[in-house]
């Protein structure tokens, strides 16, 4: 899969560990009951997730009325968390397939944690849509299927758009995930001796014998996916920024939203995936494996995309100045100095100015300061979701039409519920599947893949 000159880079793994040694680093915590650590975690996020559900089933008991949507702002924390967690979903798909095509040894140590986390966040934003229809067998007229009523979908309607985009994006990314699982499966058939895991692995590993056809098969369908899920990576926020640029709303009616959307939701996606990955590392011990350069890496491209989402702002501003349209400028003002100003100066804060903290290099090796501006980055890309939809609809054509959005509790509490949900999900694949490719990682220790050299 990879065929490198060790002598030309870096190691991405410390030291020299043997193929047995990466199997019971990797794969021992498995066989292993979770600790007080795993279950006290796990008991928070089910709580969290519990708090969702309870706000989900209040809402389809009694309707939206429970929400604080009214009129103008008739999108509130429900898309701003559906463009939210889509978001969180670019990095898995980015680290997986776009680096690999790439040949960037340094994703094999990230890509399978990343991978999962892009399954769970789209499942995650998944959610969000569905409840806002609020007629729950509304969806279904989503899915252009013949029916009786002669009744088909609107498919110049961008919001149809997201149901392809994302629904692809999901089986896409599933496929790959597991499709770079099978032979991980299989090394944890042939190591465990419980007859039911055995089973289970047996199952889901579909026969995988690390044949050398085996291998061929999976390296050609690995590229060949990995070519699918790479357009896809732009494809799908560039159309989840279509359901705000087509429109004529002030704010929303400019076509700087697709790059801008993509470099956000990559942005945002490396630091869910950095944070997470820097608690996995402390808690399975895998410092030789996600190394500090793994990590120095990601804070460069959160840097990178950070520049990125910054000159979008300022582009924002200069294109409303220049254009010379009235509605434009005063939107645009008003994101800045109007009711909302707090979230807007908390957006810049945390999405421009302490991302820059990283062309420091001791700060973009430091554990714990990396750490905290990665929560800050997606706290500031949440804030940007919710100044892109609230601060548009809010003040619109006619000062007579204004109003002002409050989310309610159970606005809150469907948002606690999606992190609920999110992290249960994380917490359970750590415990019952590597959250690092055994196979990978073997191929690029260095010395596996020996070159001809003098």
């Amino acid at each position: 899969m990879y065929n490198i000159d060790y002598k030309t880079e870096i190691p991405v793994i410390i030291g020299r560990p043997s193929g047995a040694e990466l199997n019971e680093t990797i794969a021992a915590p498995l066989d292993k009951y979770p600790p007080r650590k795993w279950w006290i975690a796990f008991s928070v996020t089910l709580s969290m997730l519990s708090i969702g559900a309870f706000c989900v089933i209040m809402t389809l008991y009694k309707g939206l009325g429970l929400w604080g949507v009214n009129q103008p702002v008739g999108w509130g924390f429900d898309i701003v968390n559906f463009v939210f967690w889509v978001g969180i979903g670019h990095a898995g798909t980015l680290i997986s397939a776009i680096l690999f095509l790439l040949r960037q040894r340094w994703r094999t140590g990230i890509a399978r944690f990343a991978e999962a986390m892009t399954i769970f966040a789209v499942m995650c934003a998944g959610i969000f849509p569905l409840l806002h229809t609020g007629r729950q067998w509304l969806p279904l007229y989503l899915v252009p299927y013949p029916n009786q009523h002669g009744l088909w979908v609107n498919f110049t309607s961008p919001l149809l758009w997201d149901v392809f985009a994302v629904s692809t994006y999901f089986t896409v990314s599933l496929v790959f995930w597991y499709l770079g699982l099978m032979p991980d499966l299989a090394t944890l058939r042939d190591r465990t001796s419980n007859k039911f895991k055995k089973m289970i692995y047996s199952i889901f590993s579909l026969g995988w014998r690390h044949s050398h056809r085996h291998w061929q098969h999976y390296e050609k369908a690995y590229l060949i996916l990995a070519g699918f899920a790479t357009p896809l990576v732009l494809s799908v926020h560039t159309i989840v920024s279509f359901d705000f640029a087509v429109s004529i709303i002030p704010g929303w009616h400019t076509t700087i939203f697709p790059p801008y959307f993509v470099a956000g939701a990559v942005f945002s996606g490396f630091a869910m995936v950095q944070n997470v990955l820097i608690l996995v590392r402390q808690y399975f011990r895998l410092d030789h494996i996600i190394t500090l350069d793994h990590l120095e890496r990601m804070n460069k491209v959160i840097l990178t995309t950070g520049m990125m989402v910054g000159y979008a702002y300022g582009m924002e501003f200069f294109i409303a100045w220049y254009s010379g349209n009235q509605f434009e400028q005063f939107v645009f003002l008003n994101r800045a100095l109007g009711p909302y100003a707090w979230a807007y100066w908390v957006m810049v804060t945390c999405n421009v100015l302490f991302p820059q903290l990283f062309w420091i290099r001791k700060i973009r090796r430091s554990i714990p300061v990396m750490f905290i501006i990665g929560i800050l980055v997606n706290v500031g890309m949440w804030f940007e979701r919710f100044v892109i939809v609230v601060t548009s609809l809010s003040r619109d054509f006619l000062p007579s039409s204004w109003g002002h959005y409050i989310p309610t509790l159970y606005d809150v509490g469907i948002l606690i519920g999606s992190f609920g949900l999110f992290f249960t999900l994380v917490l359970i694949f750590v415990r019952v599947l590597p959250v690092v490719s055994i196979s990978e990682v073997k191929a690029v220790v260095e010395g596996a893949q020996p070159g001809h050299h003098d």
